[in-house]
């Protein structure tokens, strides 16, 4: 065309240029075409207009239910539309693959839409042909980079090396799409089949355990490692002809053997398989070699995830015991989750030990045990190290028959000298453990705890109330060689359960001792099921899905190794075939507080809230409180000896008794006495008298015990059905 010659025609330009137009109007449901447009559809080559019906039928349903969402959308923004469609044939089948772009406008009145836009073929290259011969030069490459692009992605995130070969045989490249993959691995001198995708289980069989020197493709690959392209059946039957008959029964035309190579290494090789011809031109050998160097990676990087959890695994389930065989009249279940390491192992543990002697010996040979819980200070190897000696250490302290405190004391000592005592020792690595240590009667249901920095255990009783039980502790293991770890004795009541637990299962989330606790109170008392549905119940409220809606005020969410175990003593006809005994309902606890620590009456008073944390009236509570700490505060003020607190709740709701009764080991009984206004002191039995329903002095055979009751309803009395006084030195029992 010369300069001042006037342009061609738009139809012309769009004819020369292989691009069709159309126009769609939705409220009369037809498509206008023009020839071209027509021609690509796969019509013949004239303007037409066709039905909706029509026009969908030529291309893909996905496709179709595309067009309609884009042209929404880009009537809202106010832009063009672009969609990539697949045309169909009569048959079903895709025989070219096009691109419109259009400009959508909406009729408010009519509520329709009125789209006008052009069709390109985006041709990709047919199998078996070159990329140089396709309609339109340039868009094979596009398509080749965004696929290895996706590839790529899709390769980097696989984490097995299940996922890696779904991956792979989820791949379709452009232009050419194998039917049939296969990979092989070396074990030794022979090959193996890791994974194989298109054929029939079983048809792995002749090539697994293949030595490498057969003659076969895959063999050669990894011999040599380059690789092996066969075009056609006649190529490989000449090229192999000991193993073509392994592989002419698959049908089909052409094959690809690379090598998988990492670091200079093949580790293996894989093979791609056609059911058509394909050329193999140079655009289609890089791409396949591209795709096998991915491959590689992504195996190479499965492999040592694999190697890395197996070993955790095992290093896992060396170091943490089975509870071993059952206990008559106890449950013991135990949880543990690795959650703060990078191996996925830390320095939390627990164990159950059979222990030597005892008068407690059970009919069926069983006796005393104890349940250990700890944790080493770390979340590495070293931890897990450590974690595992220092496990062994207090088996063989607890196996020759020590008490509970002499056990802390010797693992304390051991621990010490493994990490303080060393002169190689960095001492910005020196490593402490926090533990708790509980010898059991299974018979009586005694439990002698010991503690060491570690947290307090919690009870759960028969109706559901949780209180934590404070015990006497030491410091961490490993910082004090000489460091006491006092024993603390508290009773296990038919029905209970006991928690003990490393920090992990209450801070996990963001949470701190406090906010983490009251997540976990939660669970305990709302399960009603077994020990184990209940250890489940806890892992998952704060390492489950739903723990993500329980975060804790802390700005991060901390995560670190759980720890679990739970012991219950069960209840009298547990369904061994022994008539159930009908007990009252009972909540109890018990409490010392010796002369030299005074700051346990708090303790105790928090102690008698917790236990009567659903009482009826709220007066009542804050007078037991009161009172308590009156009768408390009177053995530590006016004897020498330490006192013990008992506080039981008996009934059913709405009905209960309260008894709180307070034990020393003095002879002298109080008086009760007539304070002047400014006195300091002589009014605890006065507050007694007028805030309980009863109360008392009962002399002991060494002592004597003060006691007062509560009762949640007014009609409710004593045992023996009225209320108990006190006067003269003398009392009258409730």
């Amino acid at each position: 065309m010369r300069t001042g010659e006037p342009l061609p025609a738009v139809g012309e330009v769009l004819a020369a240029l292989a691009t069709g137009l159309w126009h769609w109007n939705t409220a009369t449901g037809l498509v206008t075409v023009d020839a071209e447009a027509a021609r690509l559809l796969g019509l013949p080559a004239e303007q037409a207009t066709l039905s909706q019906a029509q026009v969908r039928a030529r291309l893909h349903p996905v496709d179709w239910n595309e067009i309609s969402g884009v042209i929404q959308l880009s009537v809202a923004e106010g832009t063009l539309g672009e969609v990539r469609v697949r045309i169909m044939d009569e048959r079903g089948r895709v025989i070219r693959l096009g691109r419109s772009r259009f400009h959508a406008s909406f009729d408010r009145e009519k509520k329709s839409y009125e789209v006008t836009g052009s069709l390109q073929e985006v041709t990709e290259p047919v199998p078996g042909t070159s990329a140089g011969r396709t309609a339109v030069t340039g868009d094979w490459r596009r398509s080749r980079e965004a696929f290895l692009l996706d590839a790529g992605r899709a390769l980097a995130e696989a984490r097995s090396t299940a996922e890696v070969l779904r991956v792979a045989a989820g791949l379709s490249m452009p232009g050419f799409s194998p039917d049939g993959l296969a990979v092989f691995g070396v074990t030794g001198d022979r090959l193996t089949i890791t994974g194989h995708h298109g054929h029939q289980p079983g048809d792995e069989g002749p090539f697994t355990h293949m030595a490498l020197e057969t003659d076969y493709p895959a063999a050669e690959v990894v011999r040599t490692g380059r690789a092996v392209y066969l075009s056609s059946p006649e190529q490989y039957k000449d090229r192999y002809p000991v193993t073509w008959p392994l592989a002419a029964h698959f049908n089909r035309q052409s094959w690809a053997f690379l090598p998988l190579t990492v670091a200079g290494r093949t580790m293996g090789a894989w093979m791609a398989a056609f059911t058509y011809p394909v050329a193999f031109t140079p655009d289609e050998r890089s791409v396949l070699t591209t795709v096998a160097r991915m491959l590689a990676q992504a195996l190479s990087r499965a492999e040592a995830t694999e190697s890395a959890r197996e070993l955790t695994d095992g290093l896992q389930r060396s170091m943490l015991p089975q509870l071993g065989p059952e206990i008559p009249g106890m449950s013991v279940a135990a949880r543990y989750v690795p959650t703060g390491g990078g191996l996925q192992v830390g320095g939390d543990w627990y164990d159950m030990i059979p222990l030597p002697g005892g008068t407690s010996r059970t009919k069926s040979g069983g006796g005393r045990f104890a349940l250990v819980i700890g944790d080493v200070q770390g979340h590495d190897v070293r931890a897990a190290g450590l974690m595992g000696q220092l496990r062994i250490a207090l088996r063989a302290y607890a196996s020759e028959g020590h008490r509970p405190d002499a056990v802390l004391s010797r693992a304390s000592r051991f621990l010490h000298g493994m990490t303080f005592g060393s002169l190689d020792e960095d001492p910005t690595d020196l490593r402490f453990a926090t533990c708790l240590y509980v010898e059991v009667d299974p018979t009586t249901g005694l439990l002698d705890i010991a503690r060491a920095g570690h947290p307090d255990p919690a009870i759960r009783m028969t109706d559901g109330t949780v209180l934590a039980r404070p015990t006497a502790g030491g410091l961490p293991l490993g910082i004090d060689p000489d460091a006491d770890y006092p024993t603390t004795r508290i009773t296990l009541e038919p029905g209970e359960t006991m928690l003990i637990c490393t920090d992990g299962l209450i801070e996990t989330g963001g949470h701190d001792l406090e906010t983490g606790w009251k997540r976990i109170r939660t669970i305990l008392e709302e399960h009603d099921g077994d020990l184990e549905a209940l250890a489940d119940a806890l892992v998952q409220a704060v390492h489950g899905p739903s723990s993500h809606h329980t975060t804790g005020p802390l700005a991060d969410r901390r995560e670190d190794d759980i720890a679990v175990l739970l012991l219950r003593r069960q209840e009298e006809g547990c369904g061994c075939g022994d008539p159930v005994a009908v007990r009252p309902t009972i909540r109890r606890t018990m409490l010392s507080v010796a002369q030299a620590e005074p700051e346990r009456v708090a303790v105790a008073r928090q102690q008698l809230r917790e236990l009567l944390h659903d009482w009826g009236c709220a007066d009542h509570v804050d007078s037991a409180v009161l009172l308590l700490s009156e009768t408390l505060t009177n053995v530590l003020v006016h004897t020498d000896s330490d006192a013990l607190l008992l506080a039981e709740v008996r009934g059913e709701p709405g009905d209960r008794r309260m008894r709180v009764e307070v034990t020393d080991t003095s002879d002298d009984l109080p008086h009760k006495r007539r304070p002047g206004e400014l006195a300091s002191s002589g009014r605890g039995l006065l507050l007694i008298e007028l805030l309980a329903h009863a109360w008392g002095v009962d002399p002991q055979g060494e002592g004597k015990s003060i006691w007062f009751e509560l009762y949640e309803s007014e009609g409710t009395t004593g045992s023996d059905g009225s209320g108990g006084t006190w006067g003269s030195g003398r009392s009258e029992s409730a």
